[in-house]
């Protein structure tokens, strides 16, 4: 038997040549062949000195207590919401680079002229951001390709919303302050961020969201930019730091509006 292509292998047959069997290859469907390039080769001693990212895409919201990135994933094939207590700054951080990302965000609220700002700088919501009062939003229209982010900022009492999350549409409801309504909200939310609150509302959220006795106690004394995002097995503390852009665009962090 040889083993030089289009020479016999000593039964009769003939080996296919180079062309030959990439012509089949392509009729099987195993794809167009890609370039030639020389293979590249590690050793063990090497691999300590990789480092490679993993983790979930999404929102850089700011930095953890590691000062590593905190990154919120909105984008989600199943439903999503996230509760704010806290200050509209935040929520317009976080609206702003969820767009940035790609993703349209439509803000429901009863004050869009605290919206209005960042409507003009990002093209008078042609590029993502459109703004629509309380009840007004209508059906966004999301797929893989076009998720959305819906920011309701309707107060102390947001009303039962018409759009919900769902499959690629995840839900931001922007509470200023502890009401009868945030219990509930609280614990249909699959992530809650709380800022600095009073220590009468940092008692409350102690006991509806489990919180340990250094957090409830922490609560009350938060900086302007911090948040303790919490889900049902995890608490972070994450500093939300703006760019140049977004100081000139919204101002420093603050807590309150």
């Amino acid at each position: 038997m040889t083993t030089r292509a289009g020479q016999a292998t000593g039964r009769g047959e003939q080996r296919p040549t180079a062309p030959r069997r990439a012509r089949e290859l392509l009729r099987s469907g195993f794809g167009l062949i890609g370039p030639r390039h020389a293979r590249h080769f590690v050793s063990v001693d090497q691999l300590d000195a990789l480092t490679l990212p993993i983790g979930d895409d999404g929102v850089v919201i700011g930095v953890d207590a590691e000062n590593r990135p905190a990154v919120l994933g909105l984008n989600r094939p199943t439903p999503y919401d996230v509760v704010l207590i806290g200050g509209l700054w935040t929520a317009q951080v976080i609206a702003l680079r969820a767009a940035a990302t790609g993703a349209r965000v439509a803000v429901e609220t009863g004050r869009p002229q605290a919206w209005m700002q960042m409507v003009h700088a990002m093209g008078g919501g042609q590029n993502g951001l459109a703004v629509y009062d309380v009840g007004r939003v209508p059906p966004q229209g999301t797929s893989a390709g076009t998720p959305v982010l819906v920011v309701r900022d309707c107060g102390m009492r947001p009303p039962r919303g018409r759009v919900v999350s769902g499959p690629w549409q995840s839900v931001l409801t922007v509470l200023p302050y502890l009401s009868p309504v945030a219990p509930r909200l609280v614990r249909q939310a699959r992530l809650v961020g709380v800022q600095r609150v009073s220590p009468d509302e940092a008692a409350e959220l102690g006991r509806t969201m489990a919180l340990p006795r250094a957090d409830v106690d922490a609560l009350p004394t938060l900086p302007d930019g911090l948040t303790l995002w919490c889900t049902d097995r995890d608490r972070q503390y994450v500093m939300t730091q703006p760019t140049d852009a977004e100081i000139g665009l919204l101002g420093m962090p603050r807590r309150m509006d």
